[in-house]
């Protein structure tokens, strides 16, 4: 808390259950295909435009700790 201002963030997750070969689209230029599912992975195809960062979490936290001295 800064300044004594208290802020609340909500979060909404949706759930989709997709099979292969099947496609979300997120608003109107970000497509994700589900291209295979084995042994507990899942495979996806991901098209956005060039200017929309996608990432891994887990590269996205490497990064946050290697800025940390």
């Amino acid at each position: 808390m800064r300044f004594g201002v208290k802020v609340a963030i909500s979060v909404t997750m949706l759930i989709l259950t997709r099979k292969e070969g099947e496609t979300i689209t997120i608003g109107e230029d970000i497509q994700i295909k589900v291209l295979a599912v084995q042994g507990g992975k899942v495979r996806l195809g991901i098209e956005a435009p060039r200017e929309v960062s996608v990432n891994r979490e887990e590269v996205l936290l490497r990064g946050e700790n290697k800025e940390k001295p």
